[in-house]
């Protein structure tokens, strides 16, 4: 199979102005997730009419209205991810692009997966609503949803991760919803993202991070789909790549941690 890319969402959306209306058992690996993905959704629906429910969305001072859109998320028209998530990861990844033919839509449906509070996971081109939800959050019900989802995603993710190496490009919280590790057959590699500043200090930036794992998403993807990267493909292959990519100085490779897990630094400089 070679590469698995996990990835976040993104807060940052286009909501489709036209498309079909939500259909569950299209989404990725719909037979167990199901389920799951209708408790979160009523529990969802709970939180948005309440008058508190912005502040338990984390939704901020606009929040009443961002809420009203997770009480139409049957009715509402549909796009797929990689068209709804418009933030710096996605817009630096250029998975529209990837996915103007069939072979690049295949390759997303293969080798990339989105992490979800509200979904769990997707592939980038399972149609959903515009929605607000975050990993993070602590729904009545379901409870805090990376600890919900723990358990179900286990049971979706560990037969595609073991046949190839998975690079994690996920957020803390995201993240927590499933540890892979070599104790279950899958090779790891998280890409953490760092700068340098004037004075030589390393720091993580939230906005640079996001364009850098982008970007090597876009690429990772690009060189799946044009067979210039092994379906054999090791952590070292996904250094070097990114090695190339505009704006990295340099890349670090760490040896594996005692659950087999490997970190890929990317290193970047302060603009000037």
């Amino acid at each position: 199979m070679g590469v698995l890319i996990l990835l976040p969402p993104s807060e940052g959306k286009t909501a489709p102005v036209e498309g079909p209306p939500l259909d569950l058992a299209s989404l990725l690996d719909a037979e167990r997730l199901t389920s799951p993905r209708r408790e979160v959704m009523s529990a969802l629906d709970a939180v948005s009419q309440r008058p508190d429910g912005p502040a338990i969305l984390g939704l901020g001072p606009r929040g009443a209205g961002l809420a009203k859109v997770n009480l139409s998320l049957e009715t509402s028209p549909c796009a797929p991810a990689h068209q709804l998530f418009t933030g710096v990861l996605y817009e630096a990844a250029r998975l529209d692009s990837i996915a103007e033919e069939e072979a690049g839509r295949r390759v997303l449906e293969r080798h990339c997966v989105i992490f979800s509070g509200l979904w769990g996971v997707l592939s980038p081109t399972d149609p959903v609503p515009n929605h607000r939800l975050s990993m993070g959050t602590s729904l009545p019900g379901p409870g805090r949803l990376s600890a919900f989802w723990k358990p179900h995603l286990a049971t979706s993710l560990i037969e595609p991760a073991t046949r190839g190496l998975t690079v994690d490009c996920r957020s803390a919280d995201y993240a927590a919803a499933w540890k892979p590790s070599s104790r279950d057959g899958v090779e790891v590699v998280t890409v953490r993202v760092e700068r340098v500043d004037g004075d030589g200090t390393r720091r993580v930036v939230s906005h640079m991070a996001k364009r850098a794992r982008g970007l090597l998403t876009g690429a990772l993807l690009s060189a799946v789909s044009d067979q210039t990267l092994s379906a054999e493909a090791c952590a070292d292959d996904v250094a070097a790549l990114a090695a190339r990519l505009n704006g990295v100085d340099d890349v670090e490779i760490s040896e594996a941690d005692r659950q087999g897990r490997r970190v890929l630094t990317l290193v970047t400089r302060q603009q000037r």
